[in-house]
């Protein structure tokens, strides 16, 4: 975890001190259950909720200085806990193994993170809206392999980044449902020494569902389907940074982001104002993906268990998560005061003197008679004039010129193919098919 890209309420997750506290909550509540079944004293399980009532801290350090000296952690936790409850404490733990506590506290960890991103996405998917909407009909161009196109709406633009975060939102509700499964099977996942009513209790108390099966440990596909969709996330993420990133280019500067007052764009040159934010975006993208892979790796381990994956999850669980929560964060604040440039948006359309509308002006020959190759060669033959002039001659003048696209269009007709409106027809209809009607 890097402070600078951390925020408080995601981070609080996978501090010490709260994985331990959820440690003793499917301790308790396991003991709970064992007490109902009268396996265990009942006066064990209030022993420990007792003790918990009127003991809210968790003395970390102490765990500790226990675990260097046992050199497993579970058990350490377990030594503190019975030498502060005291003889009650020895019902703990009762048929369990380290897997039932580590695999369904993780779960939890993951499901509460998964929570918090849902709610990030929501944020994001409404400062997408907003400026879909505001910038609906703002005419822009469009841009295939980085060269003038169509004409679009700078409103598409958001409207196509909301559907794909809306695709995310519902993979990471899928993928929570996955990952949030308690396992409280003992060793090899037999229940031998447990009754599988322990595990339906604890599960209903942490809101979580039953592993159908879980070996020793919950199978490690749920937690890289997880990571997998995070990644996904990041992904999209960087598309839409990227997007940014090219807008606010000095060539294009349609869009940039925001500068605030007394911000510094450069160490040696006072004029710059660079896209410093969505090029965080870029890198913490990858970041959160590299947490993708070894999740995968993680899913073949041993028989019925090992800690192959153990040490990899203590990196990729807090990591991605806190890194994934700060990047949509910062993205919705990024969307939310993008400075956009109507104006110089209308400017770069009008560049390249009406190139932007020659496919208007093919199938207008097309359905005049003409081949469609020979229709093709006509226009493009003129367009590269265009072209070859860097936009100072006008297409639309070189064709009322030509005589061969003359003989089957109109110079009206050829002018009425340089309708911009005639573009953004249908952008109601996606935009119904976006947002709703």
């Amino acid at each position: 975890m890097v402070p600078r890209y951390s925020r408080p309420e995601m981070s609080a997750i996978w501090e010490p001190e709260a994985r331990f506290r959820i440690w003793f909550e499917i301790e308790a509540h396991a003991t709970d259950a064992l007490a109902e079944l009268g396996v265990v004293p009942k006066a064990a399980a209030k022993a420990l909720w007792d003790w918990w009532a009127t003991n809210p801290a968790i003395d970390v350090a102490a765990i500790d200085a226990i675990e260097a000296v046992t050199k497993h952690d579970v058990i350490a936790f377990l030594t503190w806990v019975a030498d502060n409850v005291g003889e009650e404490a020895r019902f703990m733990h009762q048929g369990m193994t380290s897997s039932d506590v580590l695999d369904t506290c993780l779960a939890v960890q993951l499901a509460k993170a998964s929570d918090i991103l849902i709610a990030d996405l929501d944020a994001l998917l409404a400062a997408i809206k907003r400026r879909a909407f505001e910038h609906k009909l703002t005419p822009t161009i469009g841009r295939s392999h980085g060269i003038h196109a169509e004409p679009v709406t700078f409103g598409l633009k958001m409207a196509e980044a909301y559907a794909e975060f809306s695709r995310a939102k519902q993979r990471l509700i899928a993928a929570r449902a996955d990952v949030a499964t308690c396992a409280i099977s003992g060793a090899v996942g037999t229940f031998a020494n447990i009754d599988p009513r322990v595990e339906d209790h604890v599960a209903a108390k942490l809101g979580l569902t039953v592993e159908p099966v879980s070996t020793q440990v919950i199978p490690r596909d749920r937690h890289a389907m997880f990571f997998a969709t995070l990644g996904v996330i990041a992904s999209s993420i960087e598309r839409l940074a990227t997007e940014v990133r090219h807008l606010q280019r000095t060539e294009v500067l349609e869009a940039e982001e925001y500068f605030s007052p007394g911000q510094k764009g450069s160490s040696a040159m006072p004029h710059k104002r660079n896209p410093v934010l969505t090029e965080n975006l870029t890198g913490l993208a990858r970041m959160v993906r590299s947490a993708a892979l070894p999740a995968m790796e993680n899913v073949a381990l041993w028989h019925e268990r090992d800690i192959s994956h153990s040490s990899v999850e203590r990196f990729i669980g807090p990591d991605a998560t806190i890194t994934l929560d700060f990047a949509l964060g910062r993205l919705t604040g990024v969307i939310d005061k993008l400075l956009i440039y109507p104006e110089r948006m209308m400017k770069n359309l009008d560049k390249m003197g009406g190139l932007v509308h020659s496919q208007r002006v093919l199938l207008a020959l097309t359905q005049a008679g003409v081949s469609r190759e020979d229709a093709y060669r006509l226009v493009q033959r003129n367009a590269m004039k265009v072209w070859e002039s860097d936009g100072a001659l006008s297409l639309m003048e070189l064709l009322k010129g030509d005589t061969d696209v003359t003989a089957a269009l109109s110079p009206e007709a050829i002018e009425e193919k340089f309708d911009l409106g005639y573009h953004f027809k249908q952008v109601d209809t996606i935009f119904a098919r976006v947002f709703g009607e």
